[in-house]
């Protein structure tokens, strides 16, 4: 239920969302014109610091623990049960990097135009697209950038600390030979509770960098449950609660 100082609250992040947005704006559209990987780094490092900004304007101020490794690619994985989670994905990893995600939000003005050059799209109905978005990460992660997903698709709400993990991710590190980055957010379903927008509650956000776990001599089935049980131990570790195995 909404209280007065939940409304107060929410309208402050909602206008400083909109305002930062609005100065940054000419910035995206211009940059957002030239299809250039150039151009696609200038774009990351702008949301990048814009994120570290905003968080920090609304009460959400990120901190993150644990080093990021700076000496090769990574398929970085994170769980997922916040709107929050893509703000801070962009506020925790200090290198470029582009993520898997759905085609359908370039249709968004303005909004598409950033969102494309950021990411690699994907029509999850279409295998024939999913294929080409898999063709395109493999690239991206031998000539270029990072690849970052949220292994569980969408967001967790079954109660569980993690629900159960999609092949995608593991698939694309096994078949490149890229050795998995783990990231947990501890404490995004507080701030920003998936189930309504509006329900944003300032304080603690953490974000916790793990080892990385290598992909030599495993298969996907051994390399998704070696990656789902370090995340959820370390979840299980930071929130002081037990959840159910992996299965």
């Amino acid at each position: 239920m909404k209280t007065p100082l939940q409304i107060v609250y929410t309208s402050y992040v909602v206008l400083t969302f909109f305002i930062s947005i609005v100065l940054a704006l000419p910035f995206f559209i211009i940059t957002g014109l030239i299809n250039t990987n150039r151009a696609r780094k200038f774009i990351y490092a702008l949301v990048h610091y814009w994120s570290i900004g905003w968080l920090w304007l609304i009460g959400m101020r990120l901190r993150v623990s644990g080093s990021f490794p700076k000496d090769k690619k990574y398929v970085i994985v994170a769980n997922h049960i916040s709107y929050l989670d893509t703000v801070n994905i962009y506020a925790a990893i200090p290198e470029y990097f582009r993520t898997l995600a759905r085609k359908e939000m370039v249709k968004i003005p303005v909004f598409g135009m950033i969102y494309k050059q950021l990411t690699i799209l994907v029509d999850r109905s279409s295998a024939a697209s999913r294929s080409k978005s898999m063709r395109l990460m493999w690239r991206q992660l031998k000539n270029d950038c990072h690849i970052a997903i949220f292994p569980e698709g969408s967001f967790n709400e079954t109660g569980e600390i993690l629900k159960n993990f999609y092949d995608g991710a593991f698939r694309l590190a096994v078949n490149t030979q890229t050795d998995i980055l783990p990231l947990a957010f501890p404490d995004t379903e507080k701030r920003w509770h998936y189930s309504a927008w509006w329900k944003l509650c300032p304080g603690k956000n953490r974000a916790f960098f793990l080892k990385p776990i290598t992909v030599k001599d495993k298969d996907v089935t051994i390399l998704k449950e070696e990656t789902y049980t370090k995340l959820k131990l370390k979840l299980e570790e930071i929130n002081g609660h037990k959840k159910s195995a992996f299965h």
